[in-house]
């Protein structure tokens, strides 16, 4: 990729950098212009830019699939001693497939989702292939030679039975849009094999390849030939769920290449590009496959292999070494990952804040995020995007006030989705923080810089209006009436944008969430005989607080108050007692997540056996009733419980420790296994992230279940 457009793409001058790019037209430049739209379209969801996106990048696929197969036949191409020739425009390639994936995901058409499903299988194929040869080299750099058998992820796509062809599915899958690299160039050669094989297998390595519709996988375990269940990167293949493979651990695997950018393997900055941007590129695939909400689980049918979270973050880690576009990306991705994805997580693994391991990936690194962002920060001092991770993190040290500051201090950045990103931070911190004027004046800001979910944002907007009512409701009573009428505006004008956007041609969970809420509200104000204000339940905002995951972000202060807002339904509301249920269920818990967070885990625990867990769990669901109530509750058990543990063990309490595990895992399995309902994918990331930090307890403790 050229390089100062790779510059300006992280300073957030996507202007320049596409200026700097139209005076070249090989896949290196078609390959960045692709990732310009890309930022374009995932930071801002515009319809228009993601169809731009999609153009650039098909047009990138193609170029960078012929640019391979020259650079295999042609002898005077670059030929590294790492990876097979035309590696370099493989990566491309795969590339152009990754991101088209996601615009796919992004199109809102459930036919173009699942191409882009396919698509990442394809370049799963082709990156695994380029790690190989990473491996091989390792093993031949150690002197172990290339004769060790070693079952590589391509060749784990083998499976016993014949797949279903793809054309079967939507969209035709059965025409590729390009003719991609084949996996025969990546392959390694295998004692087992017969001469003739051998030599086949050599020719294509030096690049005496064909130009065959069919590629075929060698299987180095039995030394035969073949096409493997139809699968192939211009495949028509589909695995069963049983068939998926798992991809192996990166500690089992030896000579795994993770040197440093100044070690004499790297000296081609054409190898840098190949390592840096493979890294990457697999790396975020097995993290984004492995957090797959289990409400989504049949997308691995399409996908056809399972992911490995921390493997993907060992790889991610190991891209942002590099300083390049592939560097920067893999720490965005990375600081995301923690800021975001585990900030959503309580049932985590336990950590060292302080531990600088790296291969210590799992629960929140602190002290190692710490220092990717500074190096990041120097690196890049012009981009807001490191900016915007510096507030993250912030917050995710529940220092929210010290957050705002560095949203609200900074430049302006030349890129309207970067200012977006930032107004969409500052917003749900002003929420957390219970700044409800801040909250509600920077939610509707977020309208005009983005038109991702306008239903959420007037629905935030107007539940902090709500409380600003409540708070005035008794001492200003001509006040309380300005906040009055603007929450109704509000909340009524958010069903109306609800619907507009859509996700594999589903609608938004939120935008649902918020449809029913209103229209839960407007019934009970026909049926009370009162104004729509009066008839909303329990503080809207403190339920949007939980289902973000705020309270994991507030200081003891912000905690208390948020006890204290919680506290005006039962103590100020003069229709608390006429509340049904489920209004009452999500009362208990938000009062005992709140308690939970200030350490009171036996409180918690006992207002939700008495507030949720009490009730037969069929008074809880139906019509327009917060049905999410009782597997929230379940969960919050497991994490008081999980909590619990912790206490213990700093105490040196082994048996107690013992108890609060099975007892966690007690409540996480009924919370897994609830039946369909609202906002089960986003509570569902929650649970899975349990399961597995549950799972590597036991491991951990050498009592693999």
């Amino acid at each position: 990729m050229h390089y100062v457009a790779a510059a300006h793409i992280m300073d957030d001058d996507l202007e320049s950098a596409e200026a700097d790019l139209n005076n070249g037209n090989s896949s290196f430049h078609k390959l960045a212009k692709g990732i310009v739209a890309f930022l374009r379209a995932t930071l801002g969801f515009e319809p228009e830019i993601i169809r731009e996106a999609s153009e650039r990048l098909a047009d990138a696929e193609t170029t960078a699939s012929t640019d391979h197969r020259r650079a295999q036949k042609d002898g005077h191409s670059y030929r590294s001693a790492v990876y097979p020739p035309g590696a370099e425009f493989a990566l491309c390639h795969a590339q152009t497939q990754l991101m088209s994936a996601v615009i796919g995901v992004l199109n809102e058409s459930l036919t173009e989702s699942i191409k882009g499903f396919y698509k990442l299988r394809k370049a799963y194929v082709t990156l695994s292939g380029i790690l190989d040869a990473e491996t091989r080299y390792m093993k031949k750099r150690s002197g172990m030679g290339t004769n060790t058998p070693n079952r590589t992820s391509v060749e784990s796509f083998r499976s016993n039975k014949s797949a279903p062809s793809m054309k079967g599915l939507p969209g035709g899958f059965g025409t590729a849009q390009s003719k991609p690299p084949s996996v025969r160039s990546f392959q390694q050669p295998n004692p087992n094999f017969s001469n003739g094989a051998a030599a086949k297998q050599d020719a294509h390595a030096n690049g005496a390849q064909d130009d065959d519709d069919e590629d075929e996988f060698y299987d180095a375990d039995d030394g035969t030939t073949g096409n493997v269940d139809n699968v192939s990167l211009n495949g028509e293949g589909m695995l069963s769920a049983k068939d998926l493979p798992t991809p192996e651990n990166p500690a089992a695997r030896h000579g795994m290449l993770d040197h440093d950018p100044d070690s004499d393997v790297f000296a081609n900055p054409i190898d840098v590009f190949i390592h840096s941007g493979a890294n990457l590129c697999f790396g975020l695939l097995l993290v984004m496959i492995a957090m797959i909400p289990p409400a989504f689980g049949k997308i691995l049918f399409i996908i056809g292999f399972h992911g490995d979270k921390d493997r993907g973050l060992r790889m991610l880690w190991q891209a942002s070494k590099f300083h390049n576009i592939n560097g920067a990306m893999a720490g965005l991705i990375v600081l995301g990952y923690y800021s975001t994805f585990m900030g959503m997580s309580d049932i985590i693994p336990d950590t060292d804040p302080d531990n600088i391991d790296h291969n210590h990936v799992e629960g929140y690194p602190r002290q190692r995020c710490e220092a990717l962002l500074a190096e990041m920060r120097r690196r890049h001092p012009k981009s807001h995007l490191w900016l915007l991770e510096e507030a993250r993190m912030q917050a995710t040290n529940r220092h929210l006030s010290t957050a705002i500051s560095i949203l609200e201090k900074t430049t302006k950045s030349p890129l309207k989705q970067v200012e977006a990103l930032k107004m969409f931070e500052k917003s749900l911190d002003a929420m957390y923080m219970h700044d409800y004027a801040l909250c509600a004046k920077s939610f509707i800001d977020c309208v005009d810089l983005n038109n991702w979910s306008h239903a959420l944002y007037y629905y935030i907007a107007g539940a902090a209006n709500v409380e600003m009512y409540r708070q005035h409701r008794t001492l200003n009573p001509t006040e309380a009436a300005v906040y009055a009428k603007k929450a109704t505006e509000l909340l009524k004008l958010a069903p109306k944008y609800a619907g507009k956007k859509k996700f594999m041609a589903r609608q938004l969970p939120f935008d649902i969430f918020v449809t029913r809420k209103v229209q839960k509200w407007d019934t009970r104000a026909r049926d009370w005989s009162v104004a729509f204000i009066d008839a909303v339940g329990v503080s809207p905002v403190e339920e949007m607080i939980f289902l973000w995951n705020g309270y994991k972000r507030m200081d003891t202060s912000q905690l208390e108050q948020s006890l204290s807002r919680l506290s005006w339904s039962e103590t100020s509301n003069p229709h608390w007692k006429r509340e049904e249920p489920d209004e009452k269920a999500l009362m208990s818990v938000l009062h005992g997540t709140t308690l939970r967070n200030l350490q009171r885990y036996e409180e918690a625990k006992e207002n939700l056996r008495s507030g949720v867990l009490s009730y037969d769990k069929n008074e809880l669901k139906g019509g327009l009733k917060d049905d999410w109530t009782a597997p929230a509750a379940n969960y919050e058990m497991g994490v008081n419980c999980w909590m619990q543990r912790g206490d213990a063990r700093r105490k040196g309490k082994e048996a107690e420790v013992k108890k609060w595990v099975k007892e966690c895992e007690s409540w996480i399995e009924k919370a897994a296994t609830w039946e369909k309902y609202e906002l089960d994918a986003r509570i569902g990331l929650k649970i899975a992230t349990a399961k597995d930090t549950l799972r590597r307890w036991h491991e951990k403790e050498g009592r693999v279940k």
